[in-house]
This record gives C-alpha cells, structure tokens and sequence, in this order.
C-alpha cells in the first residue's frame, strides 16, 4: 500500500499525530493500568502494547489517519490516542469506520477525549467525506458512552456481541452509537 502524509490535527490543548518511538514506554505503562483497561479483556503486555502502537503507526503511514497519539500542547506529554478506524473484526454493522479513545488516567476528566474526538470528527466528515461514524463500547462503559453523547452520538439500538470475545465472557454485550454526517 503507498504511504500517505500523516494527518496531523491541533485543538485548544492537544497534538493529534503520528506515533513515536518516545510514546511506546508511557503507551505501555496506560496499557497496563487496570483502571484504563477496565472494560478491555485484560491488560496489555509491554510486547503486545508495543505491537499495537506499531500496528496503529504502520496505518497512519499507509492512509494518514487513524489512532492519533495525543500530545498536550502545553508540555508535550503523551496523553493515550484519540482518533479514527476500520475495525477488522467481523462486526454486524461493518464495514466502518469508528472513533475512539484511549488516555491515561491522569488525563481523565479534562474533556480531552471529547476535544481531540471533535477534531476527528470533523476530520472524518470534512477531509474524509464519511456519511456517518460509529462508536461502541462495553454495555456498561459509562464514560464512554457519556463521551459518545457529548459529541452529539445517538444509540441507535442495535446492541451486539462482540465477536472478538467468547460466549458468555462478561464484557461481549456491547452498544453501538451512531452519528451521521452533519447537513451543510
């Protein structure tokens, strides 16, 4: 696949740009926080977080968008990422294109994700010309899920099993919000 320029997107206070190798160690230690990871499976390894950020690297390389890191203006610390993506798991409503989240604990709380995901939606309707973008999350994710309606996201009803998870594990009933593109 031929490479792209790396999108990169500035709000009030965050960086939304192509992965580094500096954000590998602080990307590792949010992998493991079992607070962060709360409504993941498990917690990441420093090898499988590794492999994620390089898998998300290799994407923003090949179509210039994609899981931004998120950097703080003021003091550029990574932060986690915020951004878009074509998931690959066999999901009912596929093919798509997702927002999401991930940041740190100690950036929790400063409506960050909601600043960095008005960027990307706005990447996604306006440079992309996506007719809608998808958002899903655990049944019981309540930030994230308060995230998804801040920005305007609507729960379209269609609740699922996530296919990546086993019957009966405790985290598959997923909900699925949907936001269409604005009207000129």
């Amino acid at each position: 696949m031929q490479s792209q320029t790396p999108a990169r997107l500035v709000t009030k206070r965050l960086i939304l740009r192509q992965w580094q190798d500096s954000d590998l160690v602080p990307f590792a230690a949010l992998n493991a926080d079992p607070a962060v990871m709360e409504f993941f499976p498990h917690c990441l390894t420093r090898e499988d977080s590794d492999a994620m950020a390089l898998k998300i690297r290799t994407l923003i390389a090949e179509q210039g968008w994609g899981f931004w890191a998120a950097e703080i203006r003021d003091t550029g610390a990574f932060a986690g990422f915020v951004g878009l993506h074509r998931p690959s798991a066999d999901l009912p409503f596929s093919p798509c294109v997702e927002i999401g989240w991930r940041l740190a604990r100690d950036h929790w709380g400063q409506g960050l994700a909601t600043e960095g995901a008005k960027a990307a939606l706005t990447f996604a309707f306006d440079r992309l010309s996506l007719p809608e973008v998808v958002s899903f999350t655990f049944k019981d994710n309540h930030r994230s899920r308060a995230v998804m309606e801040r920005l305007g996201f609507q729960n379209s009803g269609e609740d699922f099993n996530h296919p990546a998870l086993p019957d009966g594990h405790p985290l598959r009933p997923h909900v699925l919000y949907r936001l269409q593109k604005p009207s000129p």
